[in-house]
This record gives C-alpha cells, sequence and structure tokens, in this order.
C-alpha cells in the first residue's frame, strides 16, 4: 500500500511550521527575558557562510511552497524575502501555512509518477514526484527547520529535543 503524496507532504509541512512558531515563541520570550533585540537572533547565523534565521524560515517557506505547487502542477505564491523582525517571520510562515491550506488533497493525483525539474545553480535535475518529495524536498525542509532550531540553541534560547519534535 502506498501512502498518498499529500499525506508525506502537506501535514509535515504544517507540523514543522507549528513547531517552529513555537520555538519563536521561546526566542521571543528569551529576548524580552534577557533585554536583547530580537532583531539580534532574526540575524544570528551558525557560521558566516550560512543563512541567517531569517534565511532558513525563508527557505522552509518556499521549499513547501515550491514542493506543493511542483507535485500539483500548479502556482506557488511568491513571497520577497524581507523579513527583519520575529513579527515578519510570524506573518511569513503564516501566510505559508495558509497557502499549504488551500492546496486541495485532489490536485495531488498522479503527483507520484508526474515528472519534476528542479532548476538550480548547478543544473537542471528531473524526478519523479515521489523522489523529488522523499529525497529533496522533505530533506531540504527539516535541513532549514534543524539549523533554525541549532541558531537559536546556540543563541541561548532554552529549547531542547522535545521542542524540536513538537510536544504532542
Amino acid at each position: 500500500m502506498s501512502i498518498p503524496l499529500y499525506d508525506l507532504a502537506i501535514p509535515a509541512f504544517q507540523r514543522g511550521f507549528t513547531v517552529l512558531t513555537k520555538l519563536l515563541d521561546k526566542a521571543e520570550a528569551f529576548a524580552e527575558e534577557r533585554k536583547i533585540k530580537p532583531e539580534v537572533l532574526v540575524n544570528a547565523r551558525l557560521a558566516p557562510d550560512m543563512l541567517s534565521l531569517a534565511g532558513q524560515i525563508q527557505r522552509m517557506s518556499d521549499t513547501a511552497k515550491g514542493a506543493a505547487a511542483r507535485l500539483t502542477g500548479s502556482d506557488a505564491p511568491s513571497f520577497p524575502d524581507d523579513e527583519t523582525t520575529l513579527a515578519d517571520l510570524r506573518v511569513r510562515i503564516a501566510n505559508t501555512v495558509s497557502y499549504l491550506a488551500t492546496v486541495p488533497e485532489s490536485a495531488f493525483e498522479g503527483a507520484a509518477e508526474r515528472t519534476v525539474v528542479l532548476k538550480t545553480r548547478g543544473g537542471e535535475t528531473s524526478y519523479t514526484g515521489k523522489d523529488y518529495l522523499l529525497t529533496f524536498a522533505l530533506p531540504n525542509f527539516y535541513f532549514h527547520l534543524t539549523t533554525a532550531y541549532a541558531i537559536l540553541r546556540h543563541n541561548g534560547v532554552p529549547v531542547g529535543k522535545l521542542d524540536y519534535l513538537g510536544r504532542t
């Protein structure tokens, strides 16, 4: 029995954004308690050549929107990467989650076999929809979620494994 790609994609993305929102809640409380400007966290990064927290969240958003669109043969909304505050990042997350909620399950019919062409700086790569979701989109989404978590943790925000996993 194969699991429909909708069930593998949309709930995973939605849950990831729920976890991320709770991580941002803790970051905001931490910044307030420590009298740190929240923008310090928004601009924090693990290494000079890595994206900031804002960049990680922007890539999570782009990955989720892009996956839903590519797998359904539709167009994703485009959001400018101009978030500079935690409030801006929350709006980005909310807009992404709202978009995901509009993608009907029926649009994923045939998605596992649909050809997905991913254009990157290095060229184009073709996948089946199933391979694209399982070997690129979900790993990429979780990479950026994990990195956002790590940035917050590295900067002293009191988050732990259960915060990342999402308490039920």
